[in-house]
């Protein structure tokens, strides 16, 4: 009885995304508006109560929003003073002048890289984004070509790098050192960056026109001649400056006494929103009134810049409303059970649970830390060094990014792309980061 109603459960959820393909590609329907419909269609159908239906969906969404609101409004805030001082404009010059136009795909894979192993991914998007959009104008490069191995970048160390949150959950339960966990992560993350990244857009570029300069892009692209640009040395200083203070804010313990006053405030100062507010604030003195705008003209800046957000913070929450009517109907736990009842290796087994429920969810972090506390346990005498498993778990928690995920349409929205060009560019990205990943903690096992 119990199979059967599991079976009822996973059969719905796939039709539920099957309808929200067909509602969204086919006919057009608001993104938004099938997100709510096909979950609380699913809802119903999996007999949650009426009554709960809603609440389910609107705790996802105001709990997605919460945190990711905040993160989209004060990023796009910083790119747009960034856009307009055209200091995106100077770090694109220097990154073609440094790499080559030809190795443009390679200098924003190790942008995003380097720039992902402090932020969530979705702080690092919007930091980088006005960049990714200034090099595809001025190089004439596609926007995929520039784009995807950023956010390849940005989605490895995520996934796979402590001290990211859910990579040091894992390491905690898995009982892995992490000193071994980052040396692991980063053999593994360079050459899968490199695959999912620069080598995937290349072989995709062609399959996907967008246009650098439109939509969202519009208003963080400036044009004018290189002799009017900021300093280098000051735009990448206000940029990594939310970067430096997170960094900080993760270390607090390496700097001051653990619970003191002090490593509370710099706990506070590296949060993800309050070091974002910091780097907003101060790039309107360092890229605003350094550059001669007036307070008025840095105010309407910033009202400005946050109108065509609005769809893209809704679309995220919606995903959130999604993934969190999947957990209540009981749907994600059916997932996990279907997973543990495969009789594989305990890598793949660790990999397939957190891919699993990251396709069920669409959060990452939720999906990484729900699989390390069902596999730990079995792992504990399996011989299988805790390290593989932490980088298994977080490559399938990076598994094919969907519609209840908010990586797939910040992407979605900032790019200016299609369902169809989303999935094809950044979903398939995500697998690939997730299957190489999984493929490459095999042959280290085999070897180590």
């Amino acid at each position: 009885m119990m199979a059967s109603h599991d079976t009822f459960l996973l059969i719905s959820a796939l039709l539920s995304v099957i309808a929200l393909v067909i509602l969204i590609a086919r006919y057009k329907l608001n993104p938004f508006i099938a997100l709510m419909a096909v979950s609380l269609g699913l809802g119903l159908t999996t007999r949650m109560p009426p009554q709960t239906v809603v609440k389910s969906f609107e705790a996802g969404l105001g709990g997605t929003l919460g945190h990711i609101a905040i993160i989209v409004a004060l990023g796009t805030i910083l790119g747009k003073m960034m856009a307009e001082s055209r200091g995106a404009d100077r770090i694109a010059h220097t990154l073609i002048r440094l790499f080559g136009e030809r190795n443009v795909p390679w200098a924003m894979a190790v942008v995003g890289f380097l720039v992902g192993l402090p932020v969530f991914f979705e702080v690092g998007f919007v930091l980088l984004v006005p960049i990714a959009f200034n090099v595809a104008r001025r190089t004439g490069t596609s926007l995929i070509l520039v784009g995807l191995p950023m956010v390849a970048g940005l989605s490895v160390v995520h996934g796979l790098v402590p001290p990211h949150p859910a990579a040091m959950l894992a390491v905690t339960a898995y009982n892995a050192d992490i000193g071994r966990t980052v040396f692991y992560a980063m053999l593994i993350g360079i050459p899968t960056t490199i695959i999912a990244g620069p080598l995937y857009a290349k072989l995709i570029a062609n399959r996907i026109k967008l246009d650098a300069s439109s939509g969202i892009a519009a208003q963080f692209l400036e044009e004018g001649p290189v002799r009017d640009l900021p300093s280098f040395g000051l735009t990448l200083a206000t940029i990594l400056l939310p970067v430096v203070l997170m960094l900080i804010g993760s270390g607090a313990d390496f700097f001051v006494a653990p619970q003191s006053r002090w490593n509370g405030l710099l706990r506070l100062l590296g949060g993800a929103d309050i070091a974002l507010l910091i780097g907003a604030v101060v790039s309107f003195i360092t890229l605003g009134k350094m550059r001669g705008f007036s307070r008025e003209t840095i105010l309407k800046f910033s009202e400005e810049c946050l109108a065509p957000t609005a769809t893209i913070t809704l679309l995220i929450g919606a995903g959130g409303g999604f993934g969190r009517v999947l957990q209540d109907s009981g749907t994600s736990q059916a997932i996990i059970d279907l997973a543990l009842r495969s009789h594989i290796s305990l890598l793949f087994s660790a990999w397939l649970v957190a891919a699993l429920v990251r396709l069920a969810t669409g959060s990452a972090t939720v999906a990484m830390t729900m699989a390390a506390g069902i596999i730990a346990p079995i792992a504990l005498h399996s011989g299988i060094r805790p390290e593989l498993l932490t980088i298994a778990t977080g490559a399938g928690s990076l598994v094919f990014s969907h519609f209840n995920d908010g990586g797939f349409w910040l992407v979605k929205e900032y790019f200016n792309m299609d369902v169809a060009q989303t999935i094809k560019s950044w979903s398939i990205c995500e697998t690939i980061i997730s299957v190489v990943g999984l493929l490459l903690a095999l042959a280290l096992s085999a070897v180590i």
